[in-house]
């Protein structure tokens, strides 16, 4: 059985999200909090193993909360966020701050766009209770607890000798966990790397531009979120638009964006395994494929495409991941050419490309 904490300031979101979590026989609500302060109070009662936290609260907002809930007894977070410019900002700011995900919910003529996310929801509380011992490793265990069981482990599990590949683009699937991973592989790259990066990040619309801000401020490349028709440079990333489908086509000797609405047999939006398959269709044996924290199996197929052309694989390793599945599906299915926690993958991918 799951426990779950409800936050919310709303009682009718309260209801709603209890109404929604309780259809699961696996789930059951708690307790409830209505502000920030409540719900530190009552993470230390109840010892939920997840928690939805609404991100506009009085007293003590979201953020706040989360902040103190991650210093003094470390849970699964799940932000309920509002769909505006300031509700985006303030979830990848608790991504950042820890939290494992996020629901978003939106007014649309005047109505509550909520009661669709109901299985969505589900299915994150669950993934969430499973990234507990990814989130007590990044919050509670000291770095040379960490340091000390990567030594111990087999070396060539983490490492092979790297060697200089001839590459044109670099190709990031991540979702789960996905931003601030991103955060470390964009701040982490040789300051001399200039390849073009594309990015398919789970999220919803809207939420990807402000993603694409945010990393923008932490690397030497530019950021951007991608639109159709546009080039392919060299010192761009582009992150896949939320809701859309991202791949490259070649067209009068340039290789272009092309972003379109998805075929309705595809769940993801953007999808890792679209992305892979085109790029390496494009770029043949020259692609680096980089799989990250994630719940699920988008991106095996098209690591599949990518390792078939000759191209070369990099997963994040079960260490650092808050949600194991992308890059589990990845390393079982042997594709991985490279297995490394997060902060080492941009080393690695600088090597292979600088040398």
């Amino acid at each position: 059985m799951i426990k779950v904490l409800v936050v919310d300031d709303s009682p009718f979101f309260r209801k709603a999200i209890t109404r929604m979590l309780e259809k699961d026989p696996e789930i059951k609500v708690i307790g409830y909090a209505k502000d920030g302060e409540e719900a530190v109070q009552k993470v230390l009662e109840l010892s939920p193993d997840v928690v939805t936290l609404d991100v506009e609260m009085p007293r003590k907002n979201g953020l706040e909360a989360l902040e103190e809930i991650m210093r003094k007894k470390p849970t699964p977070v799940i932000m309920v966020s509002a769909v505006t410019r300031e509700g985006a900002e303030a979830t990848l700011k608790a991504l950042e701050l820890g939290a494992i995900d996020f629901i978003p919910k939106g007014v649309e003529k005047g109505i509550l766009q909520f009661y669709n996310i109901e299985q969505e929801l589900i299915n994150k509380v669950k993934h969430a209770k499973s990234g507990l011992s990814g989130l007590r490793r990044k919050f509670v265990r000291s770095a040379r607890e960490s340091q000390k069981e990567l030594q111990s482990r087999k070396p060539e599990k983490l490492f092979k000798e790297i060697k200089k590949v001839t590459t044109e683009v670099v190709a990031v699937g991540s979702s789960t966990g996905g931003p601030p991973a991103l955060h470390t592989l964009l701040s982490g790259l040789d300051k001399s790397f200039n390849l073009p990066i594309l990015i398919a990040q789970h999220m919803p619309p809207f939420f990807t531009s402000m993603l694409a801000e945010r990393l923008n401020s932490v690397t030497h490349l530019s950021v951007k979120e991608a639109e159709d028709g546009e080039p392919v440079q060299e010192g761009m990333v582009y992150i896949a638009p939320g809701g859309k489908q991202m791949l490259v086509v070649r067209e009068k000797g340039k290789t272009v964006l092309k972003v379109v609405d998805s075929p309705p047999n595809i769940v993801y939006k953007p999808s890792v395994d679209l992305l892979y398959k085109a790029v390496a269709s494009v770029y043949d044996k020259h692609t680096i494929g980089i799989i990250l924290t994630g719940m699920g199996k988008d991106g095996c197929e098209g690591a599949k495409s990518i390792k078939a052309k000759g191209g070369v694989m990099v997963a994040e390793d079960k260490s650092t991941c808050v949600v194991y599945g992308m890059p589990r599906c990845v390393i079982e299915a042997g594709l991985a050419d490279y297995v490394a926690p997060i902060d080492e993958v941009p080393k690695i991918v600088s090597k292979l490309v600088l040398g």
